[in-house]
């Protein structure tokens, strides 16, 4: 029992002698400190950014809304003239001013939609001909070859 508690005494002396000095305990919380310090301040420029980015969403959507509240005054005011009046009546109400015939065509066949199809066809094989290497090509590109 006595060797038990002598060495529970050495350990606890030297615990005390080298380990609780004065100089360890004053290192122990300036380490402390500074690592708080550093917490607090990545926290609180995490935080910064996170309201920083909300500010700048809410900014976005005020110059959105703002955008649309122009745009329907616009519209507003377009559709008070005269002229989209006139326009409104003939297009709901087939109307036509004195001196003037409606035409109605037939749609389009599909010769006519499809006329300029083959021109885009004929343009996207001339540019995949090309078969110079890349070396070659930046030649010609940079010294007009």
């Amino acid at each position: 029992m006595n060797k038990i508690k002598t060495k529970i005494r050495r350990v606890s002396y030297k615990i005390k002698h080298n380990y609780l000095s004065m100089n360890n305990i004053v290192l122990v919380a300036a380490v402390g400190c500074c690592l708080l310090w550093a917490f607090g301040a990545i926290s609180s420029m995490s935080r910064n950014w996170e309201l920083a980015e909300k500010v700048m969403n809410r900014e976005r959507e005020k110059s959105l809304l703002e955008l649309e509240v122009d745009t329907l005054e616009l519209e507003n005011t377009y559709f008070q003239t005269e002229e989209y009046q006139e326009l409104a009546v003939r297009k709901q109400q087939n109307k036509k001013l004195p001196g003037e015939t409606l035409i109605y065509l037939p749609p389009n066949s599909d010769e006519a939609l499809h006329k300029y199809d083959h021109e885009v066809e004929d343009i996207d094989e001339t540019i995949m001909q090309d078969e110079r290497s890349n070396f070659e090509q930046w030649i010609a590109f940079l010294f007009g070859m």
